[in-house]
């Protein structure tokens, strides 16, 4: 199923994602690297100017790819 990006109506910061998971959050801060607003990562900003990186469902789930990928085994 493909989500279009333009239909989103709510999103989870990294924070949160991090702890429904049970991950660090500062390690997926680290591998967040890799995804881009067309994998479901925004940018939240408030009024001080800092930002924090929040995802869509669609982005949750290119997240658990991602981890998954990371904890693969290498051969």
């Amino acid at each position: 199923m493909t989500t279009q990006l333009n239909k989103i109506c709510a999103i989870k910061t990294i924070a949160l994602v991090a702890q429904e998971m049970g991950e660090d959050e500062q390690w997926l801060h680290e591998i967040i690297d890799e995804m881009e607003p067309e994998d479901g990562l925004i940018w939240v900003y408030g009024p001080d100017g800092e930002g924090t990186p929040a995802f869509s469902d669609f982005g949750i789930e290119n997240l658990e790819d991602i981890i998954r990928e990371r904890r693969r085994p290498k051969k």
